[in-house]
């Protein structure tokens, strides 16, 4: 007997589903909100270098009291080439010639000017304090501000093959309680890192902890839901993460310290480590051991029908189809994160837009659903991958003054790369085979987290250039784009069983339909 057949017996959605359910959905929220929290704790304030005569308290060679701040400013800081006070460097000497100049004066020799020597000043209208503020990640360290996102993502990548591995062999619920008590400590502690490559290192195991609480938490909900419930279950499991963004934006807007914004999302994560320890072991893998009672042992040591063994890993990337499939779940994944991280870089309203993406994810991925549907796979594909790289680079070359056309591009960039991930997710799953699907899908979910991981590294080329790094997210989408064309069209086609199907061009049509609700397949 399968295991989703005597879940039927005992109950498909009872009590004991729906609490363990409303449980796993928290913590898919809460996780959620450390993936995209240095949004607002790594923003980059407006700074100038400290200045003597501006900024020491005790002396002031102002005696008089008659020269404004602005006067200060221009006799202090040399104009960028916007014409407005440069952020790294400050003159050697205060300029006073330039009080009796009525126009600009920015022919000053490089002699003249020196960088800033004694830290800098911020504008703290914003945010009181953020991680930039606390080591100094401006002007030339500016980069290293993106070096910890990198870590995190890293650390996404790492936790997907690690934690992988380890949940399919002591079980899911283990492992979620220990990411858990992971996630806590690490964020926890990276609140009060004395240096920058310690709080970076403990970004990297948040991370780690981050992604397995994310997959498991999902996978726990399908494996201990029946059949006619797991779309709902999923449902809302997207439904969680986007609440996970409305919350993180209206904490943001209302906690303006980093520090307490990383604790208040921080500390709650110890009371679900004790919560998630009741919880019941996924029933399609035990990893060999016990059920917490003897009542459940018979659901959780059930075989799941159907389920075939894996392919060789190495074996599938002499596919094209599979490695067509991972070139484009990288190129997918890549301008998503470098959208959704780097909101601040477009200079708009972080909080409002973070709110916008969290509320947009549901309807894109219903209209993904319905495009699916009545518009092909391929098509479908190709379109919103498109539309997301001209989106991309319409919002960086609006003008800064037209802040809700910008904003409303980045809504809407970020409503297409949810779409974008459904439709792709979709397509893969309906034209890999039963006998190695899961293996494939880790290979190409390794491509994406490697997708995620480049996409905060491309940011420090805006020292060169500030488009370069979103004109590179434009065109991986719509150059990659034409890739799925080189694939099959899926929609209306039963799923392949072998690779005898595949190599027959999806020809070959299944000689008995089995209805196992192991493999059946949700889509949301």
């Amino acid at each position: 007997m399968a295991f989703q057949d005597l879940l039927d017996q005992v109950g498909g959605l009872g009590r004991f589903q729906i609490i363990q359910m409303a449980f796993l959905l928290i913590y898919n929220a809460m996780a959620q909100t450390h993936t995209l929290l240095e949004n607002f704790t790594a923003v980059i304030l407006g700074h100038r270098c400290w200045v003597h005569i501006l900024d020491n308290a005790t002396v002031s060679d102002n005696d008089t009291g008659t020269l404004s701040q602005e006067a200060l400013l221009r006799i202090s800081i040399p104009l960028d080439s916007n014409l407005r006070p440069d952020k790294c460097h400050r003159f050697i000497h205060p300029q006073w010639q330039l009080l009796h100049m009525n126009g600009t004066f920015s022919n000053m020799s490089e002699v003249d000017t020196e960088p800033c020597m004694d830290g800098w000043v911020y504008d703290r209208s914003s945010f009181l304090s953020t991680t930039v503020t606390e080591w100094d990640l401006v002007c030339e360290s500016q980069s290293l501000n993106s070096v910890s996102k990198f870590f995190f993502m890293a650390g996404m990548l790492v936790g997907n093959i690690v934690y992988g591995t380890l949940s399919d062999r002591f079980g899911r619920r283990l492992l979620l309680t220990w990411c858990l008590l992971q996630l806590a400590v690490a964020d926890t502690c990276a609140t009060f890192a004395p240096t920058f490559l310690v709080y970076c290192s403990l970004r990297f195991l948040a991370g780690m902890s981050t992604s397995t609480i994310l997959t498991n938490a999902i996978l726990l909900i399908v494996e201990w839901t029946s059949p006619k419930y797991q779309a709902m279950g999923t449902t809302m499991a997207v439904c969680a993460t986007s609440f996970g963004n409305i919350l993180l934006g209206s904490l943001a807007f209302a906690i303006r310290n980093w520090h307490t914004l990383q604790l208040v999302l921080s500390i709650p994560m110890f009371f679900f480590f004790i919560s998630s320890r009741y919880e019941t072991q996924s029933g399609g893998c035990t990893g060999g051991r016990q059920g917490p009672s003897s009542s459940w042992s018979g659901l959780s040591t059930a075989p799941v029908g159907g389920w075939a063994p894996a392919g060789e890993p190495l074996g599938l990337f002499s596919r094209s189809q599979v490695c067509l499939l991972c070139r484009r779940r990288f190129a997918i994944v890549l301008p998503t994160f470098g959208l959704n991280l780097h909101l601040q870089h477009l200079g708009i309203n972080v909080f409002l837009v973070q709110v916008l993406l969290g509320v947009v994810k549901l309807p894109a991925n219903y209209l993904s659903l319905w495009a699916l549907k009545h518009r092909g796979h391929r098509i479908s594909i190709f379109f919103f991958m498109s539309m997301m790289g001209i989106t991309l680079l319409a919002t960086i070359f609006v003008p800064s003054e037209m802040s809700t056309v910008c904003m409303i591009l980045t809504t809407l960039g970020g409503g297409i790369c949810f779409a974008s991930i459904t439709c792709s997710l979709t397509q893969a799953n309906e034209l890999l085979p039963t006998v190695i699907r899961a293996t494939a899908f880790g290979i190409i979910g390794v491509c994406g987290s490697l997708g995620a991981a480049v996409a905060p590294l491309l940011m420090t080329l805006e020292t060169y250039a500030e488009p370069l790094p979103w004109i590179i997210y434009a065109a991986s989408c719509i150059f990659t784009s034409l890739v799925v064309f080189l694939l099959p069209e899926t929609r209306n086609h039963q799923l392949p069983d072998s690779l005898q199907d595949i190599e027959n061009g999806g020809k070959g049509s299944r000689k008995t339909e089995l209805e196992d609700p192991s493999i059946k397949v949700t889509h949301f």
